[in-house]
């Protein structure tokens, strides 16, 4: 939970290494790597640390190089992903966004455990407007991951997003992949025009996207902490901002707003613990159940229809979570329209791990930008045709060992729980190499992931960061 103040706390330091990049790379570089010398970076500087540091994988580049410069600086995975999860507001606001929200697991080797930080953009009781929007829960949501176990300060992992978004930044592939799907009416905004189609056109990869009153946003969460965008100046500024976005926000309904810190669903499999997310990030059940499945050795469609079904009993009020997974539907059922996610998952050199989804609930969320402060806000689940994102992922580790074993995490609308859980089952069962297990996700699913075959600690040769290589993402590993 978040404190009142919503302010990060004092960080520590500790040895990491730096990376070079491989779009599915193998990590080989030794454990006992030492810390540069005294004329060397400082620490919070790129290169602080030299050696094994881990993996980072996204489904936008430049996010992903931002969560590996964290590491490279003496950041652990949840330094790494909370700037990354920044980044991704920055460089692919049309699935990440500070008005959207998301769900991460986190694996903690010292305590052996892993924990579910679950962040949603949720229901507005305000859905009025002609675009309901839905409550922002991205700052919050990675505010309080930034608690689970930090060691750089807050205020330093926003930094990096607001310098993207302030002096502008390349658009990647993945961004000018969703404007050419949305240009029409996402452009029908002067706000979102001005910024995504500066020469009339939707910017195209490579091309400059620059955000400055984005950036003064998060230069504001920067420096006044998260809880000024819930119940300050800036909360303020978004009731007041917000109904020309779409829909109304009040400092009333914004203020209550947390993310919760849950255990998560958990299934074994010989040695291995798997946590999913738990609901209302009902994507990490459907992952479960169909992981379940694909280790009795259920095809991939079977599977992938009975985690629907596990879902869709959720969202019907139906069972219980835990019951649902000890006991799931058969399988049958619509799911509905889904929108879509991105993902990003991180490992560090003493085997930290963390695996994150997040969803604007829409592309582009609303598809307005609130004037003055950058943001789009994601569109409000329930109302109209808008189904929440069935946003999906994965932690194996070993009880026994206290090592990390696999993350990952999935996108691709209905298809994103499969995403998740077949990647970790061929990996599990069949030792399929990464890449071919990545590359046997059905479309539309999409997948980022990092596995330790032998367990991390231990040599760290062994493992591998991956991203589908038919997506637009980036896998960082190797020393």
């Amino acid at each position: 939970m978040t404190s009142t103040r919503d302010r990060a706390i004092p960080a520590t330091l500790a040895l990491l290494g730096t990376l070079s990049l491989a779009a599915c790379g193998t990590v080989s570089s030794a454990v006992n790597s030492v810390v540069s010398g005294g004329s060397g970076p400082a620490a919070g500087q790129q290169g602080f640390v030299s050696g094994f540091l881990g993996g980072v994988a996204a489904d936008e580049p430049r996010a992903a190089l931002v969560a590996r410069d964290v590491l490279s600086a003496g950041g652990t995975a949840v330094d790494a992903a909370v700037a990354g999860g920044f980044a991704l507001t920055a460089t692919l606001p049309s699935r990440a966004g500070l008005g959207g929200g998301g769900a991460c697991l986190v694996f903690d080797p010292v305590r052996n455990s892993t924990e579910a930080v679950v962040f949603p953009a949720g229901a507005n009781p305000q859905s009025a407007g002609d675009r309901p929007a839905a409550i922002p829960m991205m700052a919050r949501g990675l505010f309080a991951l930034h608690t689970r176990k930090p060691r750089r300060p807050f205020e330093e992992l926003v930094s990096p997003a607001e310098q993207l978004a302030r002096f502008g930044t390349p658009a990647s592939r993945a961004l000018a992949t969703d404007l050419a799907a949305v240009a029409g009416p996402l452009l029908a905004d002067a706000g979102a025009r001005a910024v995504f189609a500066p020469g009339e056109q939707p910017l195209r990869e490579g091309e400059v996207l620059s955000q400055p009153d984005l950036g003064a946003t998060l230069a504001a969460l920067r420096v006044s902490g998260v809880g000024d965008l819930y119940q300050g100046a800036q909360a303020r500024r978004l009731e007041e901002l917000s109904p020309r976005a779409g829909g109304p926000l009040t400092v009333a309904a914004l203020r209550p707003a947390v993310a919760q810190v849950m255990p998560p669903l958990q299934v074994t499999l010989v040695n291995d613990t798997l946590s999913f997310l738990p609901p209302p990030a009902d994507g990490g059940l459907a992952a479960a159940v169909a992981a379940q499945a694909l280790a009795a050795g259920q095809a991939p469609a079977a599977a992938e229809a009975r985690g629907l079904a596990a879902a869709g009993a959720w969202r019907a009020g139906g069972a219980e979570p835990a019951a649902l997974l000890a006991n799931p539907p058969a399988g049958g059922g619509a799911m509905g329209t889904l929108p879509a996610s991105t993902t990003l998952v991180v490992l560090d050199r003493e085997g930290g791990a963390v695996s994150c989804a997040f969803s604007m609930n829409n592309l582009f969320g609303t598809g307005r930008l609130v004037p003055g402060m950058g943001m789009f806000l994601a569109a409000a689940p329930g109302v109209g045709r808008v189904e929440p994102p069935l946003l999906s992922a994965v932690l194996v580790h070993n009880r026994n060992l206290k090592a990390f074993r696999f993350a990952g995490a999935g996108s691709g609308q209905a298809a994103a729980p499969l995403a998740a859980a077949l990647p970790a089952i061929r990996q599990l069962v069949s030792r399929t190499p990464l890449p071919q297990a990545l590359a046997e996700v059905p479309e539309p699913g999409r997948t980022n992931a990092i596995s330790c075959d032998r367990y991390l600690p231990g040599d760290p040769r062994q493992c591998v960061a991956g991203t589908d290589a038919r997506g637009a993402g980036l896998a960082i590993g190797g020393q």
